[in-house]
C-alpha cells in the first residue's frame, strides 16, 4: 500500500517583505508629502494652485499609464528587472527635482518619479501571488497597512522636512530611497526564468491607452469651451484602444476578461470614487488650511497627524477581517460626514473642527485602499495579477487626476474658504455615490466568505 505523503504549504520568504515593501510606498511618499509644499511651491515660483497642479497631475498622469503597463512587463519578465529599473528612475527624479530651476522642470522630475514608481507594488502582488501561499491576509495587510502608513504621515513629515530645508527636500529624499531599494532589490529579489523573444509587447495598444488619458487630464485641468475637442479626442482614442485590444492576440489589457468579470470592474470603480475624495482631501483641503487657515506647512501637516494615526490602526486592527462590504460602508459615510463638515468650516473656524474632520477622515484611508486591494487579489486571474494590481492603481490614480482638476477648477484664484465649499459639495456627490455603488454590489459578500476559508 501506498503512503501518501502530505505536501506542506507553500510559504513566502520573508526577506523580500523589506524590499518590496519599500518599492510599493515609494509612491505614497511622493503623493502625501507634496501635500503642503504646493503652497510654498507656488510662492516659490510665483504660481497659481491652477498651474502648481501640475505637480500632482503629472505624477498621477505618468504613474495612471505606466502602472499597467508595468504590471504587464512584470506578469512576463518578472518584478527583479522592472524594480530594479523604476527605483533607479525614482534616484535621477529626486536629483532633477533637487534642482529643478523652474516649475516646469519641477513638473518634469514628477513625470519621472511617476514612472519610476510604477514597478513597486505590481512586482509585489506577482510575487505574493506567486509565492502559492496559502494565507496571503497577513502580508497583504503588510502591503497595504505601509502604504497607507506613509500616505498619511505623509503630510506631517512633508511639513516638517519643509520647516527644516524647504521643499526641495521632499525631492531630495528620493536619492537615499532609491539606492537603497536598488541594494536590497539586488540582492534579495529573485531572478526570472527564460523569456519568449518572440513575443511582442502591444505598443499600439499601449499608445492609444496613453492617448487616452491624456486627452481626458488635460481637458479635466482645463474645461471650457476652447478645449471641448478634447471629449471627442477622448472618446475616438478610448474606441481606438477597445478596438486594438479586441483584435490584438496578445493585447496590453484584455478587455474580454475585464468585461466579464463585473465585481473587478466594480472594485475598480469603487477605487476612482474612493481616491478622488481622498486625494481632493489630502490636497485640496491642506492647500485652505495653509492659505485659507493661515497655517504654515509645518501646522498643517500636524493637523492631519490624526488622520494618520486613526487611518494606521483601523488598518491595523481590521487588516486581517475577511468582511469587505462593512468596511466599504463606514469608508464612504465618513467621506460624506468629512465633506459636509468642510461647508461649515471659514478662516476664522476654531482649529478643533479641522482636528475633526481629520479625525473622520482617518477611517476611509484606513478602511477603503485595504478592502479593495485585497478584493482585487481575489477578483483576478492568476496569471493577469501584476497588470491587474497595477489596473488598480490606474484607477486609484485617475480618482488623484480628477481630485487634482477639481481643485484646480474651485481654487482658481486662491484656496479661499468659498473654493473650499465648492469643492466640499462636489466631494459629497463623489462620496455618495461611492456608497450607491457598495450598496449596489452583492459579490462583495462573497468575496469575504472566500476570504474567510484562507
Amino acid at each position: 500500500m501506498t503512503a501518501v505523503v502530505a505536501t506542506p504549504p507553500r510559504t513566502f520568504d520573508r526577506r523580500l517583505i523589506v524590499p518590496l515593501v519599500l518599492g510599493a510606498i515609494l509612491n505614497p511618499i511622493n503623493s502625501s508629502t507634496l501635500a503642503v509644499a504646493l503652497v510654498p511651491i507656488g510662492l516659490a515660483f510665483h504660481a497659481l494652485p491652477s498651474e502648481t497642479a501640475w505637480l500632482v497631475s503629472g505624477l498621477y498622469l505618468a504613474t495612471a499609464t505606466g502602472q499597467p503597463v508595468v504590471g504587464k512587463l512584470v506578469d512576463r519578465y518578472g518584478a527583479r528587472t522592472l524594480y530594479l529599473a523604476g527605483t533607479a528612475l525614482v534616484g535621477v527624479a529626486g536629483i532633477v527635482g533637487a534642482l529643478a530651476p523652474s516649475l516646469g522642470v519641477l513638473v518634469l522630475a514628477r513625470v519621472l518619479l511617476g514612472f519610476g514608481t510604477c514597478a513597486g507594488y505590481p512586482a509585489a502582488m506577482y510575487l505574493i501571488r506567486r509565492s502559492g501561499v496559502e494565507k496571503p491576509g497577513g502580508l497583504l495587510t503588510a502591503l497595504s497597512v505601509s502604504a497607507q502608513t506613509i500616505v498619511v504621515v505623509g503630510p506631517t513629515l512633508g511639513g516638517l522636512l519643509i520647516g527644516a530645508a524647504g521643499w526641495r527636500a521632499l525631492f531630495a529624499i528620493n536619492i537615499p530611497l532609491a539606492v537603497l531599494c536598488l541594494v536590497l532589490g539586488a540582492l534579495l529579489l529573485p531572478r526570472s526564468g527564460p523569456v519568449e523573444e518572440h513575443v511582442r509587447l502591444d505598443y499600439l495598444g499601449i499608445g492609444f491607452f496613453a492617448g487616452t488619458l491624456t486627452a481626458l487630464m488635460l481637458f479635466l485641468l482645463s474645461p471650457s469651451l476652447g478645449h471641448v475637442w478634447l471629449v471627442p479626442l477622448t472618446v475616438l482614442l478610448a474606441a481606438g484602444f477597445v478596438w486594438r485590444e479586441l483584435h490584438y492576440a496578445d493585447p496590453f489589457l484584455d478587455v474580454r476578461v475585464f468585461g466579464g468579470n463585473a465585481p473587478l470592474l466594480t472594485t475598480y470603480l469603487r477605487t476612482l470614487l474612493a481616491q478622488t475624495v481622498a486625494y481632493a482631501y489630502l490636497y485640496g483641503f491642506t492647500q485652505w488650511l495653509e492659505a485659507g487657515r493661515g497655517l504654515s506647512a509645518a501646522h498643517a501637516g500636524l493637523v492631519l497627524l490624526p488622520m494618520s494615526l486613526v487611518a494606521i490602526g483601523v488598518s491595523a486592527i481590521t487588516g486581517r477581517r475577511a468582511e469587505f462590504r462593512g468596511k466599504l460602508l463606514i469608508g464612504a459615510v465618513s467621506q460624506v460626514v468629512a465633506c459636509a463638515l468642510m461647508l461649515v468650516l471659514s478662516s476664522a473656524s476654531a482649529l478643533w473642527i479641522p482636528v475633526l474632520i481629520s479625525v473622520i477622515c482617518g477611517l476611509p484611508q484606513g478602511l477603503n485602499s485595504l478592502a479593495n486591494q485585497n478584493a482585487v487579489y481575489f477578483q483576478a486571474d492568476a496569471d493577469r495579477m501584476g497588470a491587474s494590481a497595477g489596473l488598480l492603481r490606474t484607477f486609484a490614480y485617475l480618482g488623484a487626476m480628477v481630485s487634482s482638476a477639481a481643485t484646480g477648477a474651485f481654487f482658481k484664484h486662491g484656496a479661499d474658504t468659498a473654493g473650499l465649499h465648492e469643492l466640499a459639495i462636489f466631494l459629497i456627490v463623489v462620496a455618495t455615490l461611492l456608497l450607491v455603488v457598495v450598496l449596489a454590489d452583492p459579490s462583495l459578500r462573497r468575496i469575504g466568505a472566500a476570504n474567510e476559508r484562507l
